[in-house]
């Protein structure tokens, strides 16, 4: 199993340290928040040309002008994209032209407190985590392929470790709703997407992969009561981002395709959640068939 020199404390300036993206073009959904805005940060730092993607993009620009201000050479704009609405994400898809050298699928929501449905009629969490970036993705594959050695990088999360994808009731139509449990659902349906497309993709030289960014205090938790992980456990937003953008594009993981990181390393498959703190990635969400299973059903889902 291959390793990098980086760890869990690494920064994602670090990461970046000395590279030199002028002239690749990437896209960080959720990009003006949390460890999105940390990502965007660095990537334009070093050079990246970033289209922040976000449902609100008058609220996104107040954080974006402050990055400009701090780097008045950076190249970042913003554009609306509501990842529940499907209409919206192909109003994107639309909107974009020439190679995309790096897809930083980042924007999430977590642990609704009730059921809330998508424009489409799909559980929240689902739609907006995994299928509304498997529309993206999917409708951006002709500009990934001709950046010539693009990657595709999904947020996930230790969620995939508490739930796989409910085959026959995603959407809590008959599963009284858990919120935990909807959310563990989507992270593993964002690992199995970077599984599919490592193998489909892969003559188009565009590589997938999915992590764990680790504990960082966002306003994702704002319906959990607040991060629960002891504080020696914890991340700053910039180590929370730096996972990110080592898949996104350092050379240490050039090539490297249809893997789970955690920590800028890849992390160790588990058959079973043991006790303590969760690590590792679950069996069931790095499985091919799974995988396979789960394309077919986002494409039917998309009406496709």
């Amino acid at each position: 199993m291959m390793k990098t020199p980086y760890g869990a404390g690494t920064t994602a300036d670090q990461i970046l340290n000395e590279l030199n993206l002028h002239g690749r073009r990437m896209i960080v959904t959720g990009g003006a928040s949390g460890i999105g805005l940390e990502t965007t940060r660095s990537l334009a730092k070093a050079g990246a040309r970033v289209v922040v993607a976000t449902r609100r993009p008058e609220a996104a620009e107040g954080a974006i002008s402050a990055l400009r201000r701090e780097n008045p050479n950076a190249e970042i704009s913003v554009r609306a994209l509501d990842l529940a609405d499907l209409r919206s994400v192909r109003t994107f898809i639309e909107g974009w032209e020439g190679p995309l050298h790096a897809l930083i699928n980042n924007a999430g929501v977590m642990a609704l407190p009730s059921l809330e449905r998508s424009r489409q009629g799909y559980e929240m969490q689902f739609a907006t985590n995994f299928l509304g970036h498997f529309a993206l993705t999917l409708g951006l594959r002709r500009y990934l392929a001709e950046a010539n050695g693009a990657r595709v990088i999904s947020v996930s999360s230790t969620g995939n470790l508490f739930a796989p994808v409910f085959w026959d009731d995603p959407h809590f139509r008959f599963i009284p709703y858990d919120p935990l449990l909807a959310y563990a659902q989507s992270k593993t349906a964002c690992i199995l997407l970077a599984i599919s497309i490592a193998s489909r993709w892969a003559g188009d030289g565009i590589v997938a992969n999915a992590l764990n960014p680790g504990a960082i205090a966002t306003n994702l938790q704002r319906y959990t009561g607040g991060l629960q992980t002891p504080k020696a456990l914890q991340k700053s937003p910039s180590q929370g981002a730096a996972t990110s953008v080592l898949l996104a594009a350092s050379p240490c993981v050039e090539g490297v395709t249809g893997r789970y990181f955690d920590d800028c390393q890849i992390a160790p498959m588990r058959e079973a959640r043991r006790p303590g703190i969760p690590d590792g990635v679950a069996s069931y969400a790095l499985n091919s068939d799974n995988a396979e299973r789960l394309w077919q059903m986002a494409l039917q889902l998309m009406g496709r």
